[in-house]
């Protein structure tokens, strides 16, 4: 832990001034918290963290620049290239391609920004967090369910701040959309439909039958890291790695996170018990049916049905994406479009409708809204916009309120999300779900993708 400038070079107290203090400080009743004071594995308010970046070319970036009032110590990604312009921001960082010689060589590192590929977010988090290190993973969390169950349960061992990076938790809308549910602005919340426009990058593809070399710049073992090795080709990086099933979690996993969020938090999910998909596929010649096995479909529908919980009824969520939409519902007005990544709640007293982020809620139609009286404020709001869920995370290593999106909350929630690909791997089938064992109970070989096998030399 490195001290803020300066500590360390205060005058000697004298024994009488010693003795005064001390007294002083027995005669008081306040409790002065050990976070206040520091020590290992605290920072004070008053301190700066230590922040290391790791996959910093992409998102990672607006991350890393979001806690720029902190000290920005370490830079790791496997593409010294496509970060280049990173590096150069940041001067005084370390440069490093390889996080396991960052975490174990650069000892005053106190908190980590994981923005790398899906398929490595575990991995990263999981040295991090080992190492007492705060950490804040890129959306979806992990690629698989049993990767967030590890990251969840390894942020409660190891006691250290942790936030995923679905900024929307963060915000005035979501909290605004939770409080208007929980008031019954439309009663029973028994059904809800989200969707989004993505993809917008190439699935339902083949893999590259050609290889073109590797470039100099880049480590292509550590960017494959704990999935199975193939050859180098620009199809997966840097940015279409989503379509991949290897390294990425599709349309689902990179918006689920974000479209679903509200509904997970409003009707208080965890585990869903089944789970359902269908899909588009791909043709060849002469209407030959692709059996794609490497990347997700260029279009999907997921079923989801969750219990009966705390108060709740039992509630179906539905996902659309790849440009599929729900029902228009007869109560919007005529002109009014549905927005091109959204939520519809369903209650029995109503409908709600809003965008990609909870923003631009209403109780449609919009006569019902104007006639609804909002609630008082019942949840704590968060300095928001451009930074505020970074900062949250910040506020949160330095001993405040856990974050927003703590693995906590976002780990289930990512395991809800990435199940929905389990379904879409096996279309057709209603797959019954033990969330607690994480087990599809009705399907042994659905069970494959719950826990992928990792490469030989990776593991968590």
């Amino acid at each position: 832990m490195t001290r803020a400038s300066g500590e360390g070079q205060r005058g000697r107290l004298s024994r009488r001034d010693f003795m005064g203090t001390a007294a002083a400080a027995m005669a008081a009743v306040t409790f002065v918290p050990r976070h206040v004071l520091g020590g290992p594995g605290n920072t004070p308010p008053s301190e700066k963290l230590n922040i290391a970046g790791v996959g910093i070319g992409g998102m990672g970036q607006n991350n890393v620049r979001a806690c720029e009032s902190e000290n920005i110590v370490a830079l790791c990604d496997v593409d010294w290239a496509y970060s280049a312009d990173v590096f150069k921001r940041y001067p005084k960082a370390r440069a490093w391609k390889d996080y396991r010689k960052m975490l174990d060589e650069q000892t005053d590192i106190d908190a980590v920004i994981v923005a790398t590929p899906d398929h490595t977010h575990a991995v990263v988090a999981m040295a991090a967090m080992q190492r007492g290190k705060h950490v804040y993973v890129q959306k979806p969390l992990t690629r698989s369910v049993h990767e967030a169950r590890m990251l969840t349960e390894a942020a409660r061992k190891y006691k250290v701040a942790t936030q995923m990076g679905n900024q929307g938790h963060s915000s005035e809308e979501i909290r605004m959309l939770c409080e208007w549910i929980w008031d019954g602005a439309i009663g029973n919340v028994h059904e809800v439909h989200c969707w989004t426009n993505r993809p917008v990058w190439p699935q339902g593809i083949d893999r590259p039958k050609d290889t073109p070399p590797v470039p100099d710049t880049l480590d292509w073992d550590l960017w494959v890291g704990p999935s199975p090795m193939r050859p180098y080709h620009p199809a997966y990086l840097p940015f279409n790695w989503r379509a991949w099933i290897d390294f990425g979690a599709g349309a689902l996993g990179d918006m689920g996170c974000h479209v679903m969020d509200a509904a997970f938090w409003a009707l208080k999910l965890k585990y869903p018990v089944s789970v359902e998909a269908s899909h588009s596929y791909e043709v060849h010649q002469m209407w030959t049916r692709f059996e794609n096995k490497e990347t997700y479909p260029s279009a999907e529908i997921v079923h989801y049905q969750f219990p009966a919980r705390e108060g709740m009824v039992p509630v179906k969520l539905h996902w659309y994406d790849g440009g599929l939409l729900p029902e228009r519902p007869a109560d919007l007005e005529p002109g009014r479009r549905l927005p091109e990544s959204g939520s519809i709640f369903v209650g029995d007293k109503g409908k709600i409708l809003c965008g990609t982020y909870s923003e631009n809620a209403r109780i449609i139609p919009e006569a019902k809204m104007r006639a609804y009286t909002r609630p008082a404020k019942s949840i704590p709001r968060i300095e928001d916009g451009p930074g505020g869920h970074e900062q949250d995370w910040v506020r949160a290593c330095k001993g405040g309120p856990a974050a927003s999106a703590n693995f906590g909350y976002s780990g289930p929630f990512t395991e809800t999300v990435v199940m929905g690909n389990l379904a879409v791997l096996n279309p057709g089938k209603k797959l019954e779900w033990d969330g607690e064992n994480m087990k599809v109970t009705n399907d042994e070989e659905a069970n494959a993708y719950v826990r992928p096998a990792f490469r030989d030399g990776w593991s968590l």
